[in-house]
């Protein structure tokens, strides 16, 4: 029998600009999604840590974040 002692995703989350509004729209927006994902991460009790955040040249937001898979234990993946 095995089980999960921890588990962590690792992703990387590209926040592109919408190409039917105005540039600086499309970054307001941008910077509004990115605050409402880590608010729905909050609101979940998701633990996680954002390892980068840059933002590109054309305004979009690229996340590099490690989080918790389902329910598991994180171990000391967040410690990294």
């Amino acid at each position: 029998m095995k089980r999960v002692k921890a588990a962590c995703i690792c992703q990387t989350l590209h926040f592109m600009l919408k190409e039917d509004i105005s540039h600086e729209d499309a970054v307001r927006f941008v910077a509004e999604e990115v605050a409402h994902y880590k608010k729905s991460l909050e609101r979940n009790r998701t633990r996680y840590k954002i390892v980068e955040e840059t933002t590109q040249p054309d305004g979009s937001i690229m996340i590099k974040i490690k989080k918790q898979y389902n329910q598991s234990p994180v171990g000391d993946y967040l410690n990294e």
